[in-house]
C-alpha cells in the first residue's frame, strides 16, 4: 500500500473521509473512501455510488466497501440524504427521486461533479448501488440517467417502478416526461449493465405493505408481497424490453445490505476497470 502523505488535507482525503457538505446544497453530503493508488495515479479513477437506505447508514457502507476500494483501485462514494427534510416525520425523500421541490438525482449528479473536481476520478460514468430505499432510489435514477451509468446494482427495494407507460407513477412510468422533463429512453437503458440482489429470506412484508403509509399506493402489492417477489417481476419486466439483468437471490440471508454485498462486490469486479498503482521507481 502506497504510504500516506502526511498533511491534514491529505489525510482526510485518503481512506476514510469525514463527511463534506455539498456545495450545491448543504443540507446534503457525503463521504468517500479513497484508495491510496489516488495519491501516485494520473488516471482518473473509477467511481461506484453507494446510496443508502433508510436507515442512512451510509459510513457502514463505506466502511464495508474499503478492502474492495483499495483491492480494485476504486473510489466509493456514499451520499448521505437526511430524513426529515421539510417534514420531521419523513422518512422517505430520495426514494422517489422528487420530494417537496427537490429533485435528488440533480443533488447526486452535483454531489458527483463536485467529487470529480477534487479527485482525480472519473465521473462521466459512475457505477451506483443501493439496497433497500436505496436501491428504489437507484433503479428510477436509472430511467432518467442511464448516459451516466457504468452499471447498476439494485438491491432488495420495496417498492419497484415497471418500464410501463401505462401504470402511473411511481408504480410505472405514465407522465414520466411531463413530471421529470425527459422521456425513459429505452436504448439508453439497455446499454447498462443491470445486477439485480435480494435475500432469498427477505419475506417479511410489515414495512413495504402499509396502506396509508406517505410511501404506498394502492396497487404496490400486484407485484407480490415480498422483496424477493417485487425484485423477480421487476426482473421479468426489464427483460421483456430487451434489457439485460443478472439477479442473484442470495441463500439464508434476509433484508440485510450487508448480508449481499458479496454479490455487489462480484458484479463491480466485473463491469468496473481495475487501477493498480505504478511500478516502483
Amino acid at each position: 500500500m502506497t504510504p500516506r502523505i502526511k498533511t491534514t488535507k491529505a489525510f482526510y482525503r485518503t481512506g476514510a473521509t469525514t463527511f463534506f457538505a455539498s456545495q450545491h446544497d448543504q443540507r446534503f453530503s457525503y463521504s468517500l473512501h479513497v484508495p491510496s493508488v489516488h495519491e501516485t495515479t494520473t488516471t482518473p479513477l473509477p467511481l461506484l455510488v453507494i446510496q443508502h437506505g433508510t436507515g442512512r447508514t451510509a459510513a457502514e457502507y463505506r466502511d464495508a466497501m474499503a478492502e474492495f476500494s483499495e483491492r480494485h483501485g476504486c473510489v466509493i462514494l456514499t451520499p448521505l440524504f437526511p430524513a426529515a427534510i421539510g417534514d420531521p416525520d419523513d422518512l422517505h425523500n430520495f426514494k422517489f427521486i422528487e420530494y417537496d421541490g427537490i429533485r435528488y438525482d440533480r443533488e447526486l449528479l452535483a454531489i458527483v461533479d463536485e467529487v470529480g473536481t477534487r479527485f482525480t476520478v472519473d465521473t462521466d460514468r459512475f457505477m451506483l448501488q443501493g439496497f433497500s430505499g436505496g436501491g428504489q432510489f437507484a433503479h428510477r435514477f436509472l430511467y432518467l440517467h442511464p448516459e451516466r451509468l457504468r452499471a447498476v446494482s439494485i438491491g432488495a427495494p420495496g417498492r419497484v417502478t415497471l418500464i410501463d407507460p401505462d401504470r402511473e407513477w411511481w408504480l410505472g412510468t405514465a407522465g414520466f416526461e411531463e413530471r421529470f422533463g425527459a422521456p425513459v429512453r429505452l436504448e439508453e437503458i439497455r446499454k447498462v449493465p443491470v445486477h439485480m440482489v435480494v435475500g432469498a429470506e427477505d419475506t417479511e412484508t410489515w414495512e413495504i405493505n402499509n396502506p396509508g403509509d406517505s410511501n404506498w399506493m394502492d396497487g404496490a402489492d400486484a407485484l407480490g408481497r415480498t422483496r424477493v417477489e417485487r425484485i423477480t417481476a421487476l426482473r421479468d419486466n426489464y427483460l421483456a424490453l430487451g434489457i439485460d439483468v443478472t439477479l442473484d437471490i442470495v441463500p439464508g440471508v434476509g433484508h440485510r445490505g450487508m448480508g449481499v454485498l458479496d454479490a455487489v462486490r462480484d458484479f463491480a469486479a466485473r463491469v468496473l476497470p481495475r487501477t493498480s498503482p505504478p511500478p516502483a521507481s
